[in-house]
């Protein structure tokens, strides 16, 4: 009981050490103290710990039940070990336990958090799966691989499995349509996606503010303002109270129009309604600036945002240094790199590869070799985007045989090129007479 008493008092820490002890002293556990523990661990992603726990509670024959496995083949899923929560499966069939629908949801969320043609794949498998079992669907297991294909930016798909959830005699709901909705935003098929906006009033669905949120950026991305600016106000007319999302997303898309003045009238506004403007609202902001080349004002809002309680991120920071760059500042760039490291903040593959791009821009080719040993002490390995930087500058400078020998140090450490190594090698090389020397590692250029 000592467990479950830490447990739901919020001290999961205490609870699971209490647990270890009782191994110790051979006390009795249910599985109504271990459960609950499970779910709490899988809450904080300690997934090391739900595994020991499982593992003791099998040990101790401590009797588990379907709850048990679906909690444990739930946090499986959560961070990504699905082989692992296949075999917590098997498990559970061999306890005389047979996957419920939680199961299979869980299984399915995991494929689809992969992304992925081969994991939305066996996502789609799965329900295939669930229905031959005689295990009948949710709305939340649709929407859950509905929403995994648009973000996979495979609508087709998606619709594909809209239709067999109806078919399966199943109500689509507000999720649902949100989730089709801004899989049409991404692809850019914008009639289409208010086509779905239409259809689901129609039903007498509510639109709520994620269904704006989702449309007001695809249109911003497309350019369309006046659409997007006419769904902000919708919002308002309808009652529904706009998040500090739906600002972010429209004061991105002025940004990203050039239109820096209306970007700051709606945080202005965002400030006069008491909505709290987080690090995103900044970075739109300073993007804005940066595109404009005006980092005093950059510094003053950044100056702003520390005032307000918020931390500069590493997003803040890769778009100063990603402004300074294109402005053939890289100096200017490596101070602002310094300057995240002094303030504890660590710099990801796109701070480094943005810094040496600027280098290799101005010439500056031992520079940006600096820039990925410094990477590498880092403890981030080089990636293809690391390389494909460095070739083309070392092809710009003249340097083939030097590119030729970086080519080859990529495809040995087992780094598969892109489309962007391929046009680098055929334009800078191939086309200009140097054909690469790639043992071992041979390709068609001719198939970019």
């Amino acid at each position: 009981m000592l467990v479950l008493a830490y447990v739901e008092n919020m001290k999961t820490r205490l609870g699971f050490e209490a647990f270890k002890r009782a191994g110790d002293y051979a006390f009795k556990l249910s599985v109504t103290s271990c459960n609950p523990l499970l779910s709490a661990l899988v809450k904080e992603n300690e997934i090391g710990d739900v595994d020991y726990v499982y593992k003791e509670m099998i040990r101790r024959r401590v009797e588990v039940n379907v709850i048990s496995f679906n909690i444990i083949i739930n946090g499986m899923c959560k961070v990504g070990k699905l082989n692992k929560a296949r075999d917590a499966i098997q498990d559970m069939k061999a306890w005389g336990f047979l996957p419920d629908v939680f199961t299979y949801n869980a299984l399915i969320n995991g494929y689809c958090k992969k992304g992925g043609i081969g994991k939305m794949y066996k996502a789609d498998a799965i329900l295939k799966e669930m229905i031959e079992s005689e295990v009948r669907p949710n709305e939340i297991t649709f929407n859950i691989l509905i929403d995994g294909f648009c973000k996979d930016e495979n609508i087709s798909a998606a619709m594909r499995v809209f239709e067999e959830m109806r078919t399966q005699g199943l109500k689509p709901t507000v999720v649902t349509y949100n989730n089709l909705i801004n899989g049409l935003c991404l692809e850019g098929r914008l009639d289409e996606a208010i086509g779905l906006l239409d259809e689901m009033v129609g039903l007498g669905l509510k639109p709520n503010v994620v269904t704006y949120n989702v449309l007001i950026n695809g249109f911003g991305k497309k350019g369309k303002m006046k659409e997007a600016t006419d769904l902000f106000d919708n919002i308002v007319k309808k009652g529904i109270a706009p998040t500090v999302i739906t600002y972010n997303t429209l004061i991105d898309a002025y940004c990203k129009d050039g239109r820096m003045e209306d970007a700051f009238a709606l945080h202005k506004s965002m400030v006069d309604r008491g909505i709290f403007r987080d690090v995103s609202t900044y970075n739109c902001l300073i993007t804005g600036l940066c595109r404009e080349g005006n980092i005093p004002v950059v510094r003053k809002l950044i100056n702003e945002m520390i005032n307000n309680g918020l931390k500069a991120d590493v997003v803040t920071y890769n778009i100063l240094i990603d402004a300074f760059c294109k402005e053939g500042e890289s100096r200017k760039a490596a101070r602002v790199l310094d300057e995240m490291v002094k303030i504890g903040l660590r710099p990801n593959h796109v701070t480094y590869n943005t810094l040496m791009l600027g280098h290799c821009r101005e010439g500056n080719l031992r520079a940006a070799l600096n820039v990925r040993t410094q990477m590498e002490k880092d403890g981030r390995r080089a990636n293809v985007v690391t390389y494909n930087v460095l070739i083309k500058g070392f092809c710009k400078k003249g340097k083939l045989e030097d590119a030729n020998g970086l080519l080859n140090e990529m495809l040995e450490k087992g780094l598969i090129p892109n489309r962007t190594t391929y046009e680098i090698v055929k334009e800078e090389m191939v086309e200009k007479g140097f054909v690469p020397d790639i043992e071992g590692h041979l390709y068609s250029i001719s198939a970019s």
